[in-house]
């Protein structure tokens, strides 16, 4: 489990085929082997560590759910180790595990040296994104601004454009996206009801 809040930029330093090793400092730091850390919003698991270098193997899966596989030496990926126990809760609940690849569609600066984001979000996953809801993109904790059709709106405050890869993004960009773990768990819940026919009274509460 994580939260959202990123604590380093690492760089990609070699991609060969399933396998990516990223230079980590700080997640690297403490790990170890068989532990979660969290790539560009993607939970992973450290495979091999070398100094400050951490190595990951990506299943087929993740490469078609999201945007690791366009990965390559060089690049820059969001890091977060796993929550704890006694963890602050800065962002929100974040699994790690992506529901689909959103495209940028606007990056316009702001006179505060902000930015607003727009994203286009797959058509299945706009009914768990609500205004003022929370969505991790890229493995940032986000709160949603607007929502108009398939886009959705995200204000990045300078620290979020100079602490994460989200302040070097443009156009057409793809970004991982999990919405709502909790979101998720009402859907369900509801559509659970809807499906066996049961009606909820006004005032009144049914516990399963």
């Amino acid at each position: 489990m994580f939260t959202g809040i990123v604590e380093e930029l690492g760089h990609v330093v070699s991609r060969v085929g399933s396998r990516i090793i990223v230079r980590c400092p700080i997640a690297a730091s403490e790990a170890a082997i068989g532990d979660s850390i969290s790539i560009d919003g993607v939970c992973l698991t450290v495979v091999g560590l070398d100094g400050d270098e951490a190595s990951f193997d990506i299943s087929p899966e993740t490469f078609d759910r999201t945007s690791l596989g366009g990965l390559a030496p060089d690049d820059r990926v969001n890091v977060e180790r796993p929550a704890t126990l006694v963890s602050r809760l800065g962002g929100h609940l974040v699994q790690g595990h992506v529901d689909g690849v959103a495209l940028a569609t606007a990056v316009r600066p702001d006179a505060e040296g902000g930015a607003r984001l727009s994203v286009r979000l797959p058509g299945d996953l706009l009914r768990y994104v609500v205004e003022k809801g929370s969505i991790t993109l890229s493995g940032v904790s986000l709160t949603v601004a607007a929502i108009d059709d398939d886009e959705i709106d995200v204000a990045l405050i300078p620290h979020t454009l100079a602490v994460t890869t989200l302040g070097a993004i443009r156009t057409g960009d793809p970004l991982n996206v999990e919405v709502d773990v909790v979101a998720k768990y009402v859907a369900r819940n509801i559509e659970s009801l809807i499906g066996d026919g049961v009606a909820v009274e006004s005032g009144k509460e049914r516990t399963a």
